[in-house]
């Protein structure tokens, strides 16, 4: 299972990377972070099962990532550390569904018995949601099944706008309210259509009432509600991708998913899902054996696939200008070229091939191996220079990617142009 660290102490975050026999277990860490904002974003690109965060930490602290996660990837386990004195921030992440907390200082293995505790339990969870009689059972028990219907006439020609509005009272009876200033509208194709539908259905539940599922005959349709333009934007590709993730982990391939116009009005949910559902049509006929997300921003307002492809070129010369700075993250390249950050990471992995994560790391990278190539400079010192604070996680970084710490690297290389 993979692991995300965020904790604002270097020496927390070395004790945790460096004590714990992550080779030796079922963990693997994939990255982190010393705050929530700077965490967000490579947490959307490793996708990982687990969250192990501190309670306080600057800019965005632990109360806050736990929110954002908790409506954006609810699935995702969370561990919280805290200090004695912590304990009623503690109480308050347990009533955000966090699994477990941890007082420090930590050892490795107090950490391996949660770790464990929380993994089967995520576990579990998951063989009961891809065990459809029970999801149709838990659908039909509370009434979801019927909310899924009612949802779902949004999306047929033969109802009015004034429909719209009887719909929402019988929704709104039933303790769903719909009722928001915008909407966008995820159409998503895959295979096979059941285990994908199941997987949507249980993602919709637990996002905490800003995205509804209804089934269809290829595979699933979604309404995501927003109280600006451009939360609905941020939640619709946050979640269209998170989806994508996990739809990927159960096996359902290929994925094809067209993001409608975002709208002002229920009864203009329908132009959302034709959008959607024509972009959808475009694209799933395409042999790619990789998961497509396609909005219609990309498709409209003059952004054809060349204009997008300049648009990503413009960030990576920014991010090749820049990645040395250690604070650098994906909201300051997504604002340099004017888009949403979810949008902007969504377009960039399918644009790139890579997420923004591992392409500002390979950019580092790179010039880390020239820099040891070529000249005497210390190790620490080149961690600062391309970019990272800490050394000993550059060291760590450098192993995990190339295969060799950097002075084994500097070793075999040095003088060699690449």
């Amino acid at each position: 299972m993979k692991v995300f660290l965020a904790d604002d102490e270097i020496v927390v975050r070395e004790g945790i990377r460096e004590s714990f026999p992550w080779d030796k277990t079922p963990y693997t860490l994939v990255g982190e972070a010393p705050d929530g904002e700077m965490a967000l974003p490579i947490i959307r690109d490793t996708n990982p099962d687990i969250v192990i965060t501190d309670i306080r930490m600057p800019f965005m602290d632990g109360l806050e990532l736990c929110r954002t996660l908790r409506a954006q990837m609810p699935w995702i386990g969370i561990i919280v550390l805290s200090g004695y004195d912590e304990f009623e921030y503690a109480r308050q992440c347990i009533r955000l569904g966090v699994r477990e907390y941890l007082l420090k200082p930590i050892n490795a293995e107090k950490l391996k018995e949660v770790l464990d505790k929380v993994s089967g339990e995520i576990l579990e969870e998951r063989k009961a949601f891809e065990h459809a009689a029970s999801l149709k059972t838990r659908m039909e028990n509370d009434g979801k099944f019927l909310k899924e219907k009612l949802i779902g006439m949004f999306y047929n020609d033969e109802y009015t706008p004034e429909d719209s509005g009887k719909v929402i009272q019988q929704l709104s009876s039933m303790g769903c309210n719909i009722e928001v200033p915008y909407y966008a509208v995820i159409d998503a194709a895959f295979s096979p259509e059941r285990r994908g539908q199941e997987v949507a259905a249980e993602l919709a539940a637990r996002s905490g009432g800003i995205v509804h599922a209804s089934a269809s005959r290829t595979g699933t349709r979604l309404l995501v509600l927003g109280n600006t333009m451009e939360e609905t934007e941020e939640r619709a590709y946050a979640f269209a991708t998170s989806f994508v993730q996990e739809l990927e982990r159960v096996e359902c391939r290929p994925v094809r998913v067209g993001i409608g116009d975002i709208v002002d009005e229920p009864g203009k949910i329908l132009n959302s899902f034709k959008a959607a559902r024509h972009i959808r049509h475009l694209i799933v006929e395409r042999t790619d054996e990789h998961s497509i997300i396609l909005g219609v921003r990309e498709m409209g307002e003059g952004e054809s696939d060349k204009k997008v492809s300049s648009v990503i070129s413009d960030a990576k010369l920014y991010m090749l200008n820049h990645f040395s700075n250690p604070n650098l993250m994906l909201q300051d390249v997504a604002k340099e070229i004017g888009m949403s950050n979810s949008r902007f990471s969504t377009v960039f992995s399918q644009q790139s091939g890579q997420t923004f994560t591992e392409y500002l790391m390979s950019l580092r990278l790179n010039k880390a191996k020239e820099l040891l190539r070529m000249t005497d400079t210390k190790s620490s010192q080149i961690a600062g220079e391309v970019g990272y604070n800490d050394s000993h996680y550059f060291s760590y970084i450098f192993k995990k990617n190339v295969g060799i710490t950097p002075s084994e690297y500097r070793t075999q290389y040095q003088n060699i142009p690449e």
